[in-house]
């Protein structure tokens, strides 16, 4: 996600940071590149000009002109450019409700069936309630039978009739979940390769029989430009009060992110980073920002973390650590829970200064982390909780067991007892830490 366009625009940082003033030449050559790096991440160019224009004019003030560290003002200068570009601040759900009815709209092909489900899952994750999904796409094939595999996936009840009449199948599911006390009802809704009039009369139709608290758009980011024209065209027609932009995780180059609220005025409520239905994420333009700029979101990673570790289980596990009694069954134990956060490329990404270290683009073979957990399983009791017993004959077992070779055993081993060291010498305050 926006790998390329923040490289570019940390380049150009970095020469910033290094002069000792900033002048009108050199925040000249720097806007350029700034500008070059937008406008290939697919911006829209009116959004370029005016971008670059404000922080072209706020570089060149008395204040920068002052200032100790011109470059670290600069740099908050296209920070707080870029927050204000993606929507200024974060824009909740509205879940007031009861229940809280959610509309998802969309063009085929964008992902919105596949959406519906993470943001139920999203939900019952985040506020411990109860959602229910309204199968109103009657017209796609399969797509009732897609959302009735994904509600089984997730454990969250589907209500569906069949091809009936949209109106009645969803005043019928609002019966049914006010009977049934459930909190949210989010409604698939039937999408067309293209807009036409006989799609928007049917969502118009809904939005007023039904007022849901929500209407949300789903767009595919690796659209490009043409995103905007689809919601400006949505909008003129329904009430939209978001959007979800899906793919984000892909090769896209992220451009639409940055245009959408500035020219549609529409505010991006969630992004979707991954294929998996818990690959949703709360859109928040502060932390965006500091991801494009390699300043991490730490905020995000902790988030990351409540939900997926156990807060005793990783409490266990830290004073392991410090006494030096870290084995490989602990080892396997935090694997498995850091794999519950997402890939670890991902994770990586979020940790500050990660990208000057070289491995902001760092890719982590997920066949890797298998391997690993293969070796684990194939000790026994003992050899996970005294390494240090496995010799040959046992190396040798391991690999057949697991399916790798004796090589790969060592290199674990090796790694793991590298690791040991190095948590000692943090433990003992001893660590020198490379910066």
């Amino acid at each position: 996600m926006f790998e390329s366009l923040g490289d570019r625009l940390q380049n150009a940082i970095h020469k910033i940071k290094g002069y000792g003033k900033i002048t009108e030449e050199n925040i000249s050559d720097m806007m350029r590149e700034i500008r070059l790096a937008l406008l290939e991440a697919d911006v829209n160019y009116k959004v370029v000009k005016e971008f670059t224009t404000t922080v072209k004019e706020k570089a060149l003030g008395e204040e920068v002109k002052r200032s100790i560290h011109p470059g670290d003002l600069f740099v908050k200068i296209i920070k707080d450019e870029l927050v204000e570009l993606l929507g200024g601040e974060s824009v909740p759900l509205n879940l007031q409700g009861d229940p809280a009815t959610l509309m998802l709209v969309g063009l085929q092909g964008s992902g919105k069936t596949t959406t519906i489900g993470k943001l139920a899952n999203f939900l019952r994750k985040k506020h411990s309630k109860k959602p229910l999904l309204v199968a109103a796409d009657v017209y796609r094939p399969a797509a009732i039978d897609q959302l009735k595999q994904i509600g089984k996936q997730l454990n969250i009840e589907v209500y569906e009739e069949g091809k009936k009449d949209p109106v009645e199948i969803v005043r019928h599911a609002l019966s049914y979940a006010k009977e049934n006390h459930f909190d949210y009802v989010l409604i698939d809704t039937a999408g067309r390769l293209h807009i036409d009039e006989e799609l928007m009369d049917e969502l118009s139709q809904l939005q007023n029989v039904f007022h849901p608290q929500e209407v949300l758009l789903v767009i595919d980011s690796m659209m490009g430009q043409d995103a905007i024209h689809v919601i400006e065209g949505f909008h003129s027609k329904l009430n939209l009060t978001g959007v979800i932009l899906t793919k984000l995780d892909g090769d896209t180059r992220g451009g639409v992110a940055l245009s959408v609220r500035h020219l549609t005025h529409v505010p991006i409520k969630f992004i979707g980073v991954s294929e998996k239905l818990d690959g949703l994420d709360f859109f928040d333009p502060e932390r965006m920002a500091g991801r494009i700029l390699g300043m991490g979101d730490i905020v995000s990673l902790v988030e990351k973390a409540q939900d997926a570790i156990d807060e005793k289980e990783a409490e266990r596990t830290a004073k392991k650590m410090q006494s030096g009694k870290f084995d490989l069954e602990d080892f396997l134990s935090t694997m498995k829970q850091i794999k519950k956060m997402g890939p670890l490329e991902n994770l990586l990404k979020l940790i500050p200064g990660v990208s000057k270290m070289g491995l902001g683009n760092v890719q982590i073979d997920p066949k890797q982390i298998a391997h690993i957990e293969a070796i684990i399983l194939s000790m026994t009791k003992e050899e996970r909780r005294k390494p240090e017993i496995i010799k040959a004959s046992r190396k040798t077992r391991i690999a057949k067991g697991s399916g790798t070779s004796v090589q790969e055993v060592n290199r674990l081993l090796q790694q793991f007892d590298q690791m040991k060291k190095m948590m000692k010498q943090m433990s003992n305050g001893n660590m020198k830490l490379p910066f």
